[in-house]
């Protein structure tokens, strides 16, 4: 059983700040029990009791893959858990020096994902995701669909919901600034409160844009 969350100490954006003027193996090896203390386990603990409304959530590594870039050093400079309910498709919460994130929706598109999600609007969802853009920016958050800046092969230049066809995401983010609340219980109340706002919007996307691949692909 995950301990009681009693909120995100200071020390844990503090920790994000030193990082980032100490971004090296011998830095981290001398303060991971510090990291694991005030950055993974209240981290654990607060998706621990979101658990059963939510799912499990997944905490990611906090080291970069660094094989493919120029930038080595080897620390993420945030600390993030996500709960997907489908590939790309989920809820997710972010501690950094810059404070608390947090996000839901379909972050990134997969597989057969865009055309699951044009197929949707041509069929009459538009007005409905409409809706629930309007929904969550009614609620404070910030919208990014990673949209096409050219027009998707095949539909027309006139079409009435050609905005929505460019969409290749739709992903929507509230950030918090650092602030003593975030060492309380309200930080959870908090999240609780942003990933309910998500929900209808993030359980739609799951159920109509869906996973990466199509389940039958491979059987027989």
């Amino acid at each position: 059983m995950s301990a009681r969350f009693t909120g995100i100490p200071v020390e844990a954006f503090e920790f994000y700040e030193r990082l980032a003027a100490n971004n090296s193996r011998a830095w981290w090896q001398e303060h991971k029990g510090e990291y694991e203390r005030v950055v993974r386990d209240p981290l654990l603990a607060l998706v621990g009791e979101l658990a059963d409304e939510f799912g499990q959530a997944h905490l990611f590594r906090p080291y970069r893959d660094t094989r493919f870039s120029k930038d080595k050093t080897p620390l993420k400079d945030h600390q993030g858990a996500f709960v997907g309910i489908e590939d790309a498709v989920g809820y997710y919460v972010q501690i950094s020096a810059s404070g608390l994130m947090v996000t839901g929706g379909w972050y990134a598109p997969e597989g057969q994902q865009v055309s699951r999600f044009r197929a949707a609007v041509e069929e009459g969802a538009a007005a409905h995701v409409r809706g629930l853009v309007a929904g969550v920016e009614k609620a404070g958050f910030e919208v990014d669909t990673k949209a096409l800046k050219t027009r998707p092969r095949g539909v027309a230049a006139d079409h009435p919901d050609l905005d929505l066809l460019r969409f290749r995401a739709l992903v929507a983010t509230r950030s918090y600034d650092v602030a003593p609340w975030l060492a309380t219980r309200k930080a959870l109340t908090t999240v609780r409160s942003g990933w309910r706002a998500l929900a209808e919007m993030t359980e739609w996307l799951g159920d109509h844009v869906g996973p990466g691949r199509d389940p039958a692909d491979g059987l027989g």
